[in-house]
């Protein structure tokens, strides 16, 4: 936090060819450093006194002398990973994941995880076609879109043919209308997450294929997360739907790991229904069973169970899946969102009490795993500034820089392996990426 501090006070100005981008790139990296580095002793710091321009306030600059000998841990190179919330198939973004500047932005974050996964993940079915049906509806965006279709098609045959990565330029009046379709998907989307509602998905085989694309031509690992809720009548785990995926993944040769289900102390309040711990600890078994019988996936990393916030309801959760399962999984994970986007305000994102509000929750994880599976290490996936999509101006500014800041640095000194930010592209605003493809603070 000093040198963060220390460089805000400082008043240095960026050169000028250093694009915001790169701040914004550079900051967590300062941040980390300065988290994992400060308890040396061999460190130092001192604070000089800095010349005062006629009628500003006096300043100091603090200096450190960073010790890079003695590492307080050392962490996954996936360390800072990201998510993609399967929103974008809803709102038509999913196709556009070829684009150059998507890739390239995605590449400046790798190596990384992408972990495709939400809140829409348990309504996710998938549909081994290659091209559904086209829409018959009147004018509109989406129609307009359509009429593209044949020629996306014929690009992705052309590129197919080509080795490497399928990356594409797409016209103008593409992007165009794609903006205008999202931007009336918005309300829909908006509806469901406040009513805690949500339809049904279609995962079809081209759009994984889009998705596996995106990943791979970006340096990026894909974690996809499968429906958890598809039950049986004695609430076991139906894993037909899954079966597919998996069999037409691995036909694909796609080197992915695996979740099930997300966040599943909310499954009550979605569809009446809950799965304790216990139940969830043998569907993953059965997961697992499941990727031993597939070569392709014989060996592949399985992570969960992805709970919510700790409190009481979801430690006990976590108890009975880790007596089960604890040994099934690679890594535990869970979530963690500061503030409800619906009612946050600029003062909230510097309140000591959200950014002290991380570590008890961390130490709650880790006393759980220290019972049942000691050394499993702990993933914290979905995490971001605010709830609820974030709020316009807020989580998606400059703003929420130090919550993320602390976050980092904070996760890092705790021995978190990895920490996967909610989200890369999506229709809230907690994303890293807006709508024009340009990267935001």
């Amino acid at each position: 936090s000093e040198l963060i501090r220390g460089f805000l006070l400082s008043g240095m100005p960026c050169p000028s060819f250093c694009p915001p981008g790169l701040l914004a790139l550079m900051a967590p990296g300062l941040a980390l450093m300065a988290t994992l580095s400060l308890p040396s002793q061999a460190g130092d710091r001192r604070a000089l006194p800095v010349e005062k321009p006629p009628g500003l306030k006096g300043r100091t600059l603090i200096l450190l002398d960073v010790n890079t000998k003695s590492p307080v841990r050392i962490i996954s190179e996936n360390f800072l990973s990201l998510q993609l919330d399967p929103s974008i198939i809803h709102d038509g973004w999913l196709d556009f994941l070829s684009s150059r500047r998507l890739v390239t932005l995605a590449r400046g974050l790798a190596p990384a995880f992408l972990r495709f996964a939400g809140k829409r993940t348990d309504f996710l079915q998938f549909h081994n076609v290659k091209n559904p049906a086209k829409s018959r509806g009147g004018p509109g965006p989406d129609y307009y879109l359509k009429n593209y279709e044949d020629d996306i098609v014929r690009s992705d045959i052309a590129l197919d043919k080509q080795k490497g990565c399928k990356i594409a330029q797409h016209p103008d009046i593409m992007l165009e209308l794609q903006r205008e379709k999202a931007a009336q998907m918005h309300l829909v989307l908006l509806k469901e997450q406040f009513s805690n509602t949500y339809s049904n998905l279609t995962l079809t085989a081209r759009s994984l294929d889009k998705l596996y694309n995106f990943a791979d031509c970006s340096g990026l690992h894909l974690i996809f997360a499968l429906n958890a809720l598809r039950r049986n009548p004695n609430n076991s785990w139906n894993s037909s739907n899954a079966l597919s995926l998996l069999k037409y993944s691995a036909s694909k040769k796609y080197n992915i790991s695996w979740e099930l289900g997300n966040e599943p102390n909310n499954y009550r309040t979605l569809i009446g229904r809950s799965v304790n711990g216990s139940q969830l600890g043998k569907d993953y078994i059965q997961l697992r069973s499941l990727l031993q019988l597939i070569r392709t996936y014989s060996r592949a990393n399985l992570y969960g169970p992805n709970i919510g916030r700790p409190r009481k309801n979801v430690i006990a959760l976590l108890e009975g899946f880790m007596k089960v399962a604890g040994s099934t999984v690679d890594a535990v994970t869970w979530q963690h969102y500061y503030i409800d986007g619906r009612v946050a305000k600029v003062t909230d994102f510097l309140k000591t009490r959200l950014l002290d509000s991380l570590s008890d929750q961390i130490r709650k994880i880790q006393k759980v795993l220290n019972t049942y599976t000691p050394g499993k290490k702990i993933w914290l996936e979905g995490i971001g500034t605010t709830s609820a999509g974030g709020m316009n101006n807020l989580s998606d500014s400059y703003a929420a820089g130090f919550l993320w800041l602390n976050t980092l640095g904070l996760l890092a000194s705790q021995g978190i392996d990895v920490v996967v930010r909610h989200s890369f592209l999506d229709h809230g605003h907690n994303h890293l990426v807006d709508q024009n493809f340009n990267p935001l603070p």
